[in-house]
């Protein structure tokens, strides 16, 4: 199944697409990240496991504080709750398959017996909020041998295909425990840590619905009651970036999508800006033309005259209950 071209979310950020089943959520899809808005998977995360397989070229990972590129036949294991976006490789063309599964349906809803042996350990470990998998080392390529047969067996959907699906799940999980976890240690379910992800996901969607106003430093720092130092702190570790760096960026994702979608207030350079939370015209232009390598006249002259392949650097977006 091809991905759409780009991830729709409600008010609160969490996507409205539905996928799969609530007796089956499992979904498998092909994804051209040329064909993706912006050629790219902003930044997202979901209460789902992930799997992606690179099919041709190269994509670039970025999973919390960690980037790592990944070419055809690698892998990567994403677990949940975890903040990541993908892209091409500079103007490279990449596309790769993405499983996208809810531990429930291995282990059942809720806490119980199964999950609180199996799944905790992993969702818990520092360790596995990804693993990348490689075919030149065996226990690797036997997940990702696992992984394709399940994305293979849901594009046919021969019938039968969710039981051998949860049956290539269970291995895949097995496997990742046996390498990974061989003796894991079970958390308290009653703690609850408050981490840098957490914070900078509530900062996230602090910007995202106030990026229209003049919103400062200290504004966003407050939404997450952190001091302002600490605050970039938090998002230099979960995104390499600082607050005032994905309040642009969003701000010209935004823009973007107004001109592609010839929204009115796009007519005008100087009430698209005003539209977005820039005061200033010139200093708009400049950091549209730094994050998508043109200006807004440009980019819209590049619209006008048929689908293009634009790349960027821009990685933005947090929504829950994300399927590729």
């Amino acid at each position: 199944m091809l991905r759409e071209n780009d991830i729709k979310t409600d008010e609160n950020l969490q996507e409205i697409t539905p996928h799969g089943m609530l007796e089956y959520p499992v979904g498998v899809y092909y994804l051209d990240l040329q064909k993706m808005y912006m050629s790219m998977i902003r930044w997202h995360w979901h209460d789902d496991i992930e799997i992606d397989i690179i099919n041709s070229g190269s994509a670039l990972f970025h999973v919390g504080e960690n980037s790592f590129t990944l070419t055809a036949g690698q892998a990567v294991f994403i677990n949940q709750n975890i903040l990541h976006s993908i892209q091409p490789v500079k103007d490279m063309k990449c596309t790769l398959y993405t499983m996208v599964f809810h531990p429930s349906y291995l282990f059942g809803p809720g806490q119980c017996y199964m999950s609180t042996k199996y799944l905790l350990p992993v969702v818990a470990s520092k360790e596995m909020k990804y693993v990348i998998l490689n075919e030149n080392i065996p226990w690797q390529e036997k997940l990702i041998d696992i992984s394709n047969s399940a994305i293979a067996i849901n594009f046919t959907q021969k019938y039968g295909f969710e039981l051998t699906t949860k049956s290539l799940l269970c291995q895949l999980w097995s496997g990742l425990i046996d390498q990974l976890l061989p003796t894991p240690v079970i958390p308290d379910k009653n703690i609850s840590m408050v981490t840098d992800e957490t914070r900078v996901k509530k900062a996230i969607l602090f910007i995202e619905s106030h990026y229209t106003e003049q919103i400062s430093l200290e504004d966003i720092a407050h939404s997450i009651h952190l001091s302002k130092s600490e605050c970039c702190r938090c998002f230099k570790r979960s995104l390499s970036l600082t607050p005032f760096e994905y309040l642009l960026k969003y701000r010209i994702y935004q823009a973007s999508k107004q001109i592609k979608n010839n929204d009115q207030s796009s007519e005008s350079i100087s009430d698209l800006a005003t539209s977005i939370g820039f005061n200033n015209i010139s200093y708009f232009n400049k950091i549209f033309k730094k994050y998508l390598g043109m200006t807004p006249s440009e980019y819209k002259k590049i619209l006008k005259s048929g689908p293009s392949m634009l790349y960027s650097d821009l990685g933005i977006s947090i929504h829950r209950n994300h399927k590729l």
